[in-house]
């Protein structure tokens, strides 16, 4: 029996696919780069899809990547089944976890495009926290009513789970995977980056807060109301697209520094 051959070296698609493709590709290798930039990877694992405009397949990291190592060329196309229609020269696959859970999603939700899903320290201890997300700051206020909760039912490989987890994250944007991290979406790639970057940095304040064993101020809940609705995504302005271009400057600039191939390639 030969060994496996994985393969990190990938020939660039850019000729062999639509432009419509190619830019989603180039788009979703930078979310993950972003997301392991601002510490929110987790080694090989997790996922992040982006529906191929058009279309309805999706494109997703192959297991066994970093996402510091995932370029444009590298990504895998799969049917809405997670059945792989192109796949890179190499034994790497795909997590069976990555089509069940943002499978299930992308079927349900046509308003959804992408779909990041983590396991980052602090998402991880709020998800075992009874309370759940408090409103304790202003990022976190945006997610009072627009929040989600799914109870742990084992790894995400059963797609017995696929009605539960959509009935439980319903018309929201983001939700707690109970003991298990954070989900966000959205209808482009960068609402659902920055919808996940807030929900991390919520987060984070409230273990870094909680940890000081200080009672907390938490506003009225008109105050809380009020908050959540201006920083919805249609009251003022869209998640992502002002910061889009201001998150792939910091990238070109980290990029011209790392050993990797650019995110474009």
């Amino acid at each position: 029996m030969s060994s496996p051959q994985f393969n990190t070296q990938f020939k660039s698609l850019q000729s062999m696919v639509s432009h419509e493709e190619w830019l989603a590709r180039v788009e979703l290798a930078a979310c993950y780069r972003l997301v392991d930039l601002y510490g929110m990877s987790d080694l090989i694992y997790n996922h992040i899809t982006l529906k191929i405009p058009g279309t309805d397949h999706l494109l997703i990291n192959l297991y066994g990547l970093l996402y510091k190592e995932i370029t444009a060329s590298s990504l895998v196309k799969i049917d809405i089944d997670g059945n792989i229609l192109y796949k890179p020269d190499t034994d790497y696959g795909i997590n069976q976890s990555g089509y069940v859970i943002h499978g299930a999603i992308h079927q349900a939700r046509n308003d959804v495009n992408s779909v990041i899903h983590t396991h980052t320290r602090a998402g991880m201890a709020v998800s075992s926290m009874v309370c759940g997300l408090l409103p304790m700051t202003q990022t976190s206020m945006r997610f009072v009513g627009h929040l989600g909760y799914h109870d742990f039912q084992g790894p995400a490989i059963d797609l017995k789970e696929r009605e539960s987890l959509v009935a439980d994250l319903g018309t929201h944007d983001a939700m707690v995977l109970r003991n298990h991290g954070l989900l966000t979406c959205g209808a482009t790639v960068q609402q659902a980056f920055n919808t996940l970057y807030q929900l991390e940095l919520s987060c984070r304040a409230q273990v870094d807060a909680m940890a000081a064993k200080t009672d907390l101020v938490l506003p009225d809940q008109e105050v809380l109301e009020r908050t959540a609705h201006l920083y919805q995504p249609g009251t003022r302005r869209p998640y992502g697209v002002l910061e889009w271009p201001a998150l792939i400057r910091r990238l070109e600039a980290e990029s011209a520094h790392c050993a990797y191939p650019r995110y474009d390639s």
